[in-house]
C-alpha cells in the first residue's frame, strides 16, 4: 500500500502543478479581481491538495507522525496569510498572495525533505516575516516623503555593505553575511530594495544626462563594494536592475547596449582577477573533466535533473543530498530529480507569472516614482530567478544566488516578502488613483447641462461604469 501511495503520488502532484500554473496565466483574461474569484478559489484548493499529497508521501516514506504536526502548522500559516491578506486589504492582488504561499509550501516539502532541523528553521522565519510583511502595504501609501529620500538610500546601502566588506565573515569564498546576537543575517538582500528606491528616486523627476551620470557613479560604488566583497551574485543582479531602470526611465535604448558592453567588459575583468570566478566558469564550460573537483557541483545538478524524468522518482527516491549546497544553491534540482520536470516547469512559469503581474501594476500606476519602483522590484525577483535556476542548469555560470521563498535562507525569504508587499501596496495605490479619476469624471458629468440629449448623457455615464467595473472601483 506504501509502495502504491509514493508512486501514485508524483502522478497527482504533477496535475494539480499544472492546473495551479495554467490558473496563474488565466487570470489576465479578466481585468477585474471580482472576476477572478472562481480561479483563486480553485488555485488555494490546488495549492492545498499539493502540500497534502506532498506530506503524505514524506509521512508514507519515513513512518514519522512528527511530520504531520509540522504539516498542520504549515497549513495554518498558509491559510492565515491568505485569509488575513484579504481580510485587512480588500483590494489586494490575490495572484502574487496565491503564488507567495504556493511557493513557500513548495519550499517546507523539499526542505523537510533534505533536513527537518533547517526546514523547521525556515518554517519560524517565514511565520515572523510574513507578519512583517502584513504591515507594509498599510504604509506605503501614507509614506508620501518615500520619494524624497534619495541620498538617504545611497548613504544606508553603501554604508551596510561597506560593513560588510570590512565585518563580514567569509563564506565560500566571498563577505556575505555577518552576525548579530548569534543571529546572521545578509545585507545584500535588504540593500537590493532600497537600491531600488535610490534609483527611482533620483530618476523620477529628471531622466537627463547628468542626472544618469550621477546616479550611475552611486550604484557603481555599490557594485565595486560589492565586487570587493566577491559578492559577485549581488553585484550582477544590481548592475542589471539599475541598467533596466535607466532604460525604463529615459526611454533612451541606447543605455541598455551601453549597459551590455559595460558589463561584458566587467565580466572579463573579474574573470582575470578572482579566481573562484575562473573556477565558476571552468565548471560551467565543461564539468565532466574536472568532475571531481570544480566541475562536482554542477554536475551532480545534471545527473539530479536528468533522472527525475518528466514526474520525479518521487520523494525519498533520489539523492539530492548528494550535490554540495542544495539547501540552497541547486534546490531547483532537487525538486526537479524527485517531483520532475513538469513540476519544476510549473515553478519556472508561477515565477514568470509573478512578474507579468509586477509589471501589470507599474505600467497602470500613475506616479513615475511608483511605477520605478514597481518595474525595478519586480526585475530584482525575476532575475534572481533566472540566475539560481540557470546556474544549477547549466544554462550560465553559476553564481550563488537563492532561489526566492523555496531556498534555505532567512535574510531571502524575509527580503523577498518584502519585496511583494511593497508591489502590493503599490497596487493598492493604483485602486486608489483609478479611484480618485473616476470621481472627477462624474463630478464633470454631474456639472453638465441638463439639456443634452438623453442619448449622449447615457451613452457617457456607460463609458464611466465600463471604467469602474475594468479597474474594480467600487459605485
Amino acid at each position: 500500500m506504501e509502495q502504491y501511495i509514493t508512486e501514485f503520488s508524483k502522478y497527482f502532484i504533477a496535475i494539480f502543478m499544472a492546473l495551479y500554473t495554467y490558473e496563474c496565466f488565466a487570470v489576465f483574461r479578466y481585468s477585474t479581481e471580482e472576476k477572478r474569484k472562481g480561479i483563486y478559489f480553485r488555485q488555494n484548493i490546488l495549492m492545498f491538495l499539493v502540500h497534502f499529497t506532498c506530506f503524505l508521501t514524506i509521512c508514507v516514506e519515513t513512518g514519522e507522525l512528527d511530520y504531520l504536526f509540522f504539516y498542520a502548522f504549515q497549513e495554518i500559516i498558509l491559510f492565515a496569510a491568505i485569509s488575513l491578506f484579504g481580510m485587512i486589504y480588500p483590494r489586494i492582488n490575490k495572484l502574487l498572495i496565491n503564488n507567495i504561499c504556493l511557493l513557500l509550501s513548495i519550499g517546507f516539502v523539499i526542505l523537510t525533505r533534505l533536513s527537518y532541523e533547517r526546514a523547521i528553521k525556515q518554517f519560524i522565519i517565514v511565520t515572523v516575516s510574513l507578519i512583517i510583511a502584513m504591515i507594509i502595504p498599510f504604509f506605503m501609501d501614507k509614506f508620501k516623503f518615500l520619494k524624497d529620500l534619495k541620498w538617504m538610500y545611497a548613504i544606508v546601502g553603501i554604508a551596510a555593505l561597506s560593513a560588510v566588506l570590512i565585518l563580514g565573515s567569509v563564506t565560500k569564498g566571498a563577505k556575505l553575511s555577518f552576525s548579530v546576537g548569534g543571529v546572521s543575517f545578509q545585507p545584500s538582500e535588504f540593500i537590493k530594495i532600497i537600491f531600488v528606491f535610490f534609483v527611482a528616486s533620483a530618476l523620477y523627476k529628471a531622466s537627463g544626462f547628468v542626472q544618469v551620470v550621477i546616479t550611475a557613479v552611486i550604484a557603481g560604488i555599490h557594485v565595486i563594494v560589492l565586487v570587493l566583497s566577491k559578492d559577485l551574485g549581488s553585484a550582477l543582479i544590481f548592475f542589471v536592475v539599475y541598467v533596466l531602470m535607466v532604460v525604463v526611465a529615459t526611454k533612451n535604448w541606447l543605455y541598455l547596449f551601453a549597459g551590455a558592453a559595460g558589463g561584458s567588459a566587467a565580466a572579463i575583468i573579474a574573470y582575470k582577477l578572482f579566481y573562484h570566478v575562473q573556477v565558476r566558469v571552468l565548471a560551467w564550460q565543461d564539468p565532466w573533466s574536472v568532475i571531481d573537483n570544480e566541475g562536482y557541483q554542477i554536475a551532480q545538478s545534471l545527473f539530479a535533473i536528468g533522472s527525475g524524468g518528466w514526474f520525479g522518482l518521487g520523494l525519498y527516491k533520489g539523492t539530492p543530498d548528494s550535490i554540495p549546497d542544495v539547501e540552497a544553491d541547486f534546490i531547483f534540482s532537487a525538486v526537479a530529480e524527485e517531483l520532475g520536470l513538469i513540476v519544476a516547469m510549473c515553478l519556472i512559469l508561477v515565477c514568470v507569472s509573478c512578474f507579468i503581474m509586477c509589471m501589470n501594476i507599474a505600467v497602470r500606476l500613475q506616479d513615475k516614482f511608483y511605477q520605478l519602483v514597481a518595474f525595478g522590484l519586480g526585475t530584482t525577483y525575476i532575475f534572481q530567478v533566472f540566475l539560481t535556476i540557470g546556474g544549477g542548469t547549466k544554462f550560465i555560470p553559476l553564481t550563488g544566488v537563492t532561489l526566492p521563498f523555496i531556498s534555505y535562507g532567512g535574510s531571502s525569504v524575509l527580503t523577498t516578502l518584502i519585496l511583494f508587499s511593497i508591489i502590493e501596496g503599490l497596487y493598492i495605490i493604483k485602486q486608489r488613483e483609478v479611484s480618485k479619476s473616476v470621481k472627477t469624471k462624474r463630478k464633470t458629468t454631474t456639472g453638465r447641462n441638463s439639456d443634452r440629449r438623453a442619448g449622449i448623457y447615457e451613452d457617457s455615464r456607460q463609458r464611466e461604469y465600463s471604467f469602474s467595473e475594468e479597474y474594480d472601483i467600487e459605485e
